[in-house]
């Protein structure tokens, strides 16, 4: 795809040194390779660009290239690359084995970057540019979230406050007040609220005081309300606030709280949609709470749907970015994976795929381990989407597997356990058993697996043999060892068509035998420098090539895809029913509901909402409640302490344990490192 070319410097250097030392194309020299014209996009700047819905309407002909999800085991807290493992592999397809390709990637919460993650645009010599913009504000589109989510909560208790202090009649006038021409009239929000009350006419002033009433009291219960305000900063203090308290309220005090941006259900809607006017009738359809009675009131029953809807019309344009190798990328939609679905947007995956066409590439990651993202990704976003994998990529790492097999806590900010940098195949034997569970997940999907692992100088050859053998013991189309961190598409991708199931070891143990399988093979990829440069250490160079084989085993996983694909469960199954598949999937023996999930479960069958897909806010950290509980635990109680629906997205969200919606700050966050060089204007510190 007329790559850019990327001269890779050992040790490794920061993120953002490496982002800034790489002098990004023009979008617009991004947007050409996918044949993409000035009219398909709008320029925000000179690198970024939004792609405009119409093109999916122009290339509804062209047939679909390849869509392939990126996961990972359940993973450490410090992360274990798998959006830079997502990002080397489109490197690999792109600039290595010229296949068109289109990574697609949730933006990230600005929570995390200044809190205790950092950033999500890859890592070391696999990441998307300019790293600064991608991790900041970007074209926007999560202060919308913010903006439309903090309109609909102002509205909610402004609208109780006046039916408090107001008749029926007072309502009315002022809900449906003359035009210029004296006539009352309603709008159209309105018509979709007397439709719902059943009510067919068309003037204000055909209305019985009986219909009146009914019209304009919404009547919401204080108590059953569930749509919180949000920021995208990680802030505990603002978990549960208390409204109301100005004088001028008249004593209309209420608890209520704070969620982090990403976990709006607006942010769910924008990655669930597929068109503008679908995008409308979700936000008009998204339940704030019930009625006194028990009826659940919309958006639209306040009449914010369309204007909701207004400030989220650029926000559905997925936005045009660029890997360090110049392959595309959309970043569209953010939602986090433990307490939402964890997956970047419908919009984007299905215009990315009519662009690469036949024989082309779509890379997506879904947020953490498998169990929660990769489920979310198949039982949510494929249902709605109708688009179906081919391939999906589990992302392990050597450090992550000891822990799992009962190594020593791992914490950000913290130097490692000696165990996690010396040899011990054992520790990571017994991990692998949280590997074999994730690959059984997929794999009961009815998609390939690759395991892709992303290998640290510290780890040695047995212990990565022992990943490989656990990982085709499993189940899995095959396993790779990937070096895309410190070599970008290079570390990703094998030169030519060398079968490689059981060359890691020999080729590490023989440099020459190795040059003369690559040069054979492809001549064209290898050049004199990277033979005889004196300065490349030879660890480094054994990493550059010999592993180098995930872009043409994801390749050939696709090519070899069935179609047996198949959901976790069947959307007429009862909301139990499902909680429990999800629940049996991470090894649970049963499901234990609390009186207020029961309560809330019986409610929403009640209102017509139990054909709806399953989305578990639990934690990423464990397959069970309990994060401390590593490998893959069996026979425990998942414990389901609230239900809530997101109405509008399309999902009822079970509750495990005690999943917070609001992020709090570490001791240290990442802000302390995040500063501006003012002599240039570039962001330092960013990771």
């Amino acid at each position: 795809m007329n790559a850019m070319t990327l001269q890779v410097v050992s040790p490794v250097p920061t993120d953002i040194d490496i982002a800034n030392s790489i002098q990004p194309q023009h979008i617009s020299a991004i947007a050409r390779k996918l044949n993409l014209n000035p009219n398909h996009y709008d320029l925000y700047g000179k690198y970024k660009a939004k792609v405009l819905l119409p093109v999916i309407d122009e290339l509804k002909g062209q047939k679909d290239g390849f869509y392939v999800v990126v996961g990972g085991i359940t993973p450490t807290p410090l992360g274990e690359g798998k959006s830079t493992t997502t990002v080397g592999l489109c490197q690999a397809l792109g600039a290595f084995l010229d296949k068109k390709v289109v990574t697609t990637l949730r933006q990230p919460s600005q929570g995390p970057t200044f809190g205790i993650k950092g950033g999500a645009a890859g890592g070391g010599y696999s990441q998307v540019i300019p790293m600064d913009e991608f991790n900041l504000h970007l074209t926007g589109d999560i202060h919308a979230i913010t903006a439309a989510n903090n309109l609909l909560a102002a509205a909610i208790d402004t609208r109780m406050f006046h039916e408090s202090t107001q008749s029926d009649s007072a309502l009315f006038n002022r809900l449906c007040p003359p035009n210029k021409q004296g006539n009352r009239i309603f709008n159209d929000v309105m018509y979709t609220r007397l439709k719902k009350l059943g009510i067919h006419k068309k003037f204000p002033e055909d209305l019985t005081p009986e219909e009146v009433k009914r019209f304009v009291r919404l009547d919401v219960d204080p108590d059953t309300i569930t749509w919180r305000r949000v920021m995208d900063v990680n802030d505990r203090f603002l978990r549960k606030i208390t409204v109301g308290q100005g004088v001028d309220e008249r004593g209309m005090v209420r608890e209520t709280g704070f969620d982090i941006s990403v976990a709006s259900e607006i942010m769910a809607v924008l990655a669930l949609t597929d068109s503008l006017s679908d995008m409308r009738a979700r936000l008009g359809k998204m339940v704030i709470g019930n009625s006194k009675s028990g009826e659940p009131v919309s958006a639209d029953d306040l009449g914010l749907g369309g204007a909701l809807s207004v400030l989220m019309k650029d926000a559905i344009n997925p936005t045009l970015m660029q890997t360090l190798e110049g392959t595309p990328v959309f970043v569209h939609a953010g939602p986090f994976a433990n307490i939402a679905h964890g997956n970047s947007s419908i919009v984007a995956d299905k215009i990315a795929l009519k662009l690469v066409g036949p024989g082309g590439f779509v890379v997506t990651e879904a947020g953490f381990g498998c169990d929660i993202g990769v489920e979310k990704f198949m039982n949510i976003k494929c249902r709605y989407s109708g688009l179906r994998p081919q391939c999906v990529v589990i992302v392990a790492t050597v450090r992550a597997l000891k822990m799992h097999g009962g190594g020593p806590a791992v914490a950000a900010g913290k130097p490692l356990d000696r165990a996690y940098v010396s040899e011990n195949v054992g520790l990571v034997e017994a991990g692998c058993a949280n590997l074999a569970r994730h690959v059984e997940i997929v794999k009961s999907y009815g998609v390939n697996v690759v395991v892709a692992v992303n290998r640290f100088s510290s780890d040695t050859d047995a212990e990565i043999a022992a990943v490989r053998a656990a990982a085709l013991a499993a189940g899995a189309y095959e396993a790779v060892v990937c070096s895309h961190f410190a070599h970008g598409g290079k570390g990703a991708v094998k030169q030519g068509g060398v079968d490689t199931r059981s060359r890691y070891l020999i080729c590490a143990k023989d440099i020459n035998a190795l040059l003369i399988i690559i040069v054979e093979n492809n001549p064209k990829k290898i050049v004199q420098s990277d033979v005889t440069n004196t300065n490349m250490h030879h660890h480094n160079f054994l990493m550059r090539f010999y592993q180098i084989d995930l872009g043409v085993v994801v390749q050939k996983a696709c090519e070899n895809a069935t179609e047996a694909f198949k959901f976790l469960y069947p959307l007429d199954a009862s909301i139990k029913d499902k909680i429990e598949a999800i629940a049996r999937s991470y090894g649970a023996s049963g499901v234990e509901y609390s009186e207020q999930a029961e309560k809330k479960i019986k409610m929403y069958s009640k209102q017509g909402f139990a054909g709806l897909p399953i989305c578990m806010a639990k934690t990423q950290y464990s397959f069970s409640d309990n994060p401390a509980a590593k490998g893959a635990p069996s026979g425990f109680v998942l414990p389901i302490r609230d239900v809530r629906a997101s109405i509008g997205a399309g999902f009822i969200y079970p509750l495990v344990g005690s999943m917070s919606t609001m992020p709090g700050l570490p001791t240290r966050p990442c802000f302390y490192d995040i500063d501006l060089d003012v002599t240039n204007g570039k962001v330092k510190g960013l990771s």
